[in-house]
C-alpha cells in the first residue's frame, strides 16, 4: 500500500510539469498563432492576408524590366573602334595629285591638255594598330585618336586634318582585325567563348548561337546579360518569343547562360520539406503546393500556410509604412498569410506568382499539440501502471 500511495504521489507531482512543458512539445517551427502575433509584437514586420485584392496589387505593381528598358535605345549600340583593333586605312587624291598620288605620262599630258583624264591613287599605307592610348599614326595626319569612335568618324578626322595639305582628299578607314569587340558568353552553354562583334550588329541570340545553343530546354534558362556595372535577367522563352527582347550586344557584354536559377523552400507539415528548384518563365503558388505534394492531413493547419519574403517597397504600395522595417538593400520583411480553408484562395493561388527564395511555411494545426500531449500523457499513465504493477 505504501508503494502505490508513492506512485499516485509521484503520478500527480509529475502532471504540473507536464503541463507545464506541453508549450514545448516537438514541432517543426512556430505555430499559426505565434506568427499572427507578429502584426501586434513586432511593428516591423509586415503580416498580410493573402486575397485577390492584394494579389492583384502585387501584379500590377511588379513590372518587370526588359532588355529593351535596361539597355536603352538600340541605335545607340553602334560598332566602335577599340583599343588594339587593326585598321585599314586608303586615302585618295583629286588629280593633279600633290600629297600622295604620283604623276603618270598621262596625269603629265592631263596637266597641260585639260582634255586628257588623269587618275592618281593613294599612297601605300601599312595598317594601323589602335594603341594602348586609342591612338592611330596618319602620315601628314599625325595622330588620330580612334578608341570609341566610329571607322567613319576617323575618316572624317583624317579628311579635316589633310585639307589644305592634299587636293581634295578622300579617306576610306576600315577595321582589318577586330581584337577589341568582343561579347564573352558562358554559362550552360555547349561551348563558352568569345564572340567578335562586327558591323552587323550582333544581337543576344546571335550570341547564344554562336555557342552552340544551351544544354538545356529552353523554357528552363534564364539568360543574364552584364553591361557597365548593370545586370539583368530575361527568360529565354522571352527573348525568343519577342523579338524586341533581342537586343543588339556592344563591346565587353557578358552574356551568361543560367539553369533553373530560381528556388523556394519549402518547411514545416508538407508532404515534401526541401529546396525546390523551378523554371525561368516562372511559378504559381499553387504549382509550388503540388511539387512539394501538398499539405500533409494529419498535420498541417489549413488556415496557417504562411509565404515569407523579402520584398520591394513599390510592389507593396500602401501597406508600407513609415514603422516598417526595411533590410539594408532596401526591401521589406513581409509574411503573406494563406488560408486554404477558403475555396477562393485556390483561384488566388493560380495567379500569385512565387519568387525566388520564397520560404513556404505551414504550421502544425492546434489539434496536433493536444494529441502530442495526450500521447504523453497516455505514455506516462502506462509507465505508472507498469511499475504499480510491478511493485505488487
Amino acid at each position: 500500500m505504501a508503494n502505490r500511495r508513492w506512485i499516485r504521489t509521484a503520478a500527480l507531482l509529475a502532471i504540473p510539469t507536464l503541463l507545464s512543458s506541453c508549450a514545448s512539445l516537438g514541432s517543426s517551427g512556430p505555430s499559426g498563432k505565434s506568427i499572427r502575433s507578429v502584426k501586434t509584437e513586432n511593428a516591423g514586420i509586415t503580416l498580410v492576408d493573402l486575397n485577390e485584392q492584394v494579389a492583384r496589387q502585387i501584379v500590377q505593381n511588379r513590372q518587370p524590366q526588359t532588355f529593351a528598358q535596361v539597355f536603352g535605345d538600340p541605335m545607340t549600340n553602334r560598332y566602335l573602334i577599340g583599343r588594339g583593333d587593326v585598321l585599314d586605312i586608303a586615302i585618295w587624291e583629286a588629280p593633279p595629285a600633290a600629297l600622295f598620288g604620283s604623276l603618270s605620262a598621262g596625269s603629265a599630258l592631263a596637266a597641260t591638255t585639260p582634255s586628257v583624264p588623269s587618275t592618281s591613287r593613294s599612297a601605300d599605307i601599312p595598317q594601323q594598330m589602335v594603341d594602348g592610348t586609342g591612338q592611330i599614326s596618319v602620315p601628314f595626319a599625325g595622330s588620330i585618336t580612334a578608341a570609341g569612335r566610329t571607322p567613319k568618324q576617323v575618316a572624317q578626322d583624317i579628311v579635316a586634318r589633310l585639307r589644305g595639305k592634299a587636293h581634295d582628299p578622300q579617306v576610306i578607314v576600315r577595321i582589318a582585325s577586330n581584337q577589341a569587340a568582343n561579347v564573352t558568353v558562358v554559362g550552360e552553354v555547349n561551348k563558352s567563348g568569345l564572340m567578335p562583334l562586327t558591323a552587323k550588329g550582333e544581337r543576344l541570340l546571335d550570341a547564344i548561337a554562336s555557342v552552340g545553343g544551351v544544354k538545356q530546354p529552353v523554357n528552363k534558362m534564364t539568360i543574364q546579360l552584364s553591361r557597365n556595372g548593370i545586370v539583368a535577367s530575361q527568360p529565354l522563352a522571352n527573348v525568343i518569343s519577342s523579338p524586341a527582347e533581342n537586343i543588339p550586344l556592344q563591346a565587353n557584354d557578358v552574356v551568361t547562360a543560367l539553369y533553373q536559377p530560381y528556388s523556394f523552400q519549402a518547411l514545416g507539415a508538407f508532404n515534401i520539406n526541401a529546396e525546390v528548384d523551378f523554371e525561368a518563365t516562372g511559378l504559381t503558388l499553387a504549382q509550388a503546393l503540388g511539387r512539394i505534394g501538398g499539405l500533409q492531413d494529419n498535420r498541417a493547419d489549413i488556415k496557417g500556410v504562411f509565404i515569407f519574403r523579402l520584398e520591394d517597397p513599390a510592389t507593396l504600395g500602401g501597406i508600407v509604412t513609415p514603422a516598417t522595417r526595411m533590410t539594408p538593400d532596401g526591401k521589406v520583411p513581409v509574411i503573406y498569410r494563406v488560408d486554404m480553408s477558403n475555396p477562393a484562395t485556390f483561384f488566388v493561388a493560380q495567379g500569385f506568382r512565387i519568387q525566388n527564395k520564397d520560404i513556404l511555411y505551414v504550421s502544425n494545426a492546434p489539434l496536433v499539440d493536444i494529441q502530442k500531449f495526450v500521447s504523453v500523457i497516455s505514455a506516462m499513465a502506462f509507465s505508472i501502471v507498469s511499475i504499480g504493477n510491478a511493485a505488487n
